[in-house]
């Protein structure tokens, strides 16, 4: 569809409802926090028309529930400073208001992902670093012409992982609904993980100025289904039983290999880069609300000189999550072992041409169960970022199948989208 015109009706601060004590009012961030991509996450939750129902009342219920959550979550409306901390100053959030002159269905039946960015605060670009402000988190509620509502949060990436925002948006949702219903965070990164000095160590982003094409491709179940089997069908196949995220990811990475052989500077060496929760995987395990970025990054290669067999490429891919366990997340904690590896890894990879892929999972996010007291959404996405070969997979509102929002440059997009391979098991339209 074409750019619609949305209307900010109003801006305003939202401010915790009870001031920060004292003694929180710095927040040391974590050694992962200072290795995070200076960028916002975000996320827009759509919620169709409810009869009998006061969006203005709605409007005020939502506002009074977030300034309730960000007493408990208060870094958030808080400032980051230079040296790696958070000023819990009770400053606020960013809070806008529009309104839409388009029904819901007309932006969820076919994405534009151009279209759902205007439901966001901010622009896809906005770093957190270069921001006025440093703002960490800013919200937008998006009143359609139809009385269906949309919900645009960008929350910062030097504070939050993926499942951090969930954390918080379900923690507000719950406010909202059940005022009684407290989710607390748990505000502990930096003891698990002390901040180090990282001035001499500076990783690429991965964000670029060209310009990157967003589109989404859905994997539904019986093409899963085919995908999974054909990864562990295969004599000799070291995974016989990947899971979708597994078999899903090696295919896409399977197809952006086919584009970059196209090349006339083909690379030398291809990596897929996946980001893996270690909650679960640190002995003992982290309580589900510790608050942070508890991520790192999965490297599986693959040589181009190689044969691209997809179960080979499903095989790399366990093989590299898997070595990301307890063992890892001890030398993650002595930051100086980590970094002078990275500071290896890197040097390895700058003497080859490196083609990369990366792959961050809200699969098994509860992004469907956020639910302000008028259901739970009708859909939600994780729309653009200005980055380079990066995949976004998420659920579907079903559970059985996945989104994968995929940026490419647009030159490589407009080969991707037509491949084959991918359209004989993915679709870019909502239904297959």
């Amino acid at each position: 569809m074409t750019i619609i015109d949305i209307q900010i009706v109003s801006k305003e601060t939202i401010k915790p409802a009870i001031p920060t004590p004292h003694h929180l009012r710095n927040l040391k961030l974590s050694f992962l926090d200072q290795l995070a991509p200076p960028i916002y996450i975000p996320i827009v939750l759509f919620y169709p028309a409810k009869q009998n129902v006061d969006l203005l009342e709605r409007s005020l219920l939502l506002k009074k529930s977030l300034s309730k959550t960000l007493t408990q979550f208060y870094p958030l409306a808080g400032t980051m400073r230079e040296d790696f901390t958070f000023e819990c100053n009770d400053e606020g959030v960013e809070y806008f208001e529009t309104k839409v002159p388009c029904k819901l269905v007309d932006v969820t039946e076919n994405p534009d992902v151009n279209v759902l960015n205007l439901f966001l605060p901010f622009e896809p670009q906005q770093n957190c670093i270069e921001s006025k402000k440093q703002v960490p988190l800013a919200i937008q509620y998006n009143i359609f012409k139809c009385g269906g509502v949309a919900i645009g949060i960008r929350l910062s990436h030097l504070i939050a992982d993926g499942t951090s925002v969930i954390t918080f948006v379900n923690a507000w949702a719950a406010m909202s609904r059940e005022p009684g219903e407290v989710i607390i965070p748990i505000f502990e990164a930096a003891t698990h993980f002390p901040p180090r000095d990282i001035s001499m160590f500076r990783p690429s982003i991965g964000i670029t100025k060209e310009k990157i094409v967003t589109k989404r491709f859905v994997f539904d179940k019986p093409s899963i289904t085919v995908l999974r089997e054909k990864a562990s069908s295969r004599d000799g196949s070291q995974v016989k039983t990947p899971t979708r995220v597994e078999a899903i990811s090696s295919f896409i990475w399977s197809r952006q290999m086919a584009i970059a052989k196209t090349k006339p500077e083909r690379a030398k060496l291809y990596a897929a880069v996946h980001a893996v929760n270690l909650r679960e995987r640190m002995v003992p395990s982290l309580p589900k609300h510790s608050f942070g970025n508890f991520w790192r990054m999965a490297i599986a290669t693959f040589p181009a000189e190689m044969e691209q067999d997809y179960h080979v490429l499903v095989s790399h891919m366990r093989n590299a999550i898997s070595k990301i366990d307890n063992n890892y997340v001890k030398m993650l904690q002595d930051g100086d072992r980590y970094l002078k590896t990275m500071k290896m890894v890197s040097e390895q990879f700058s003497k080859s041409e490196v083609e990369f892929c990366n792959f961050t999972s809200w699969c098994r996010f509860p992004v469907y169960e956020v639910d302000f007291g008028w259901g739970k959404p009708a859909w939600a996405c994780s729309p653009s970022r200005p980055y380079k070969n990066l995949v976004i997979l998420m659920s579907d509102k079903g559970g059985e199948g996945v989104e994968a929002w995929v940026n490419l440059l647009e030159e490589d997009m407009a080969i991707f989208e037509r491949d084959p391979e991918l359209l004989s098991f993915a679709s870019s339209k909502t239904g297959k």
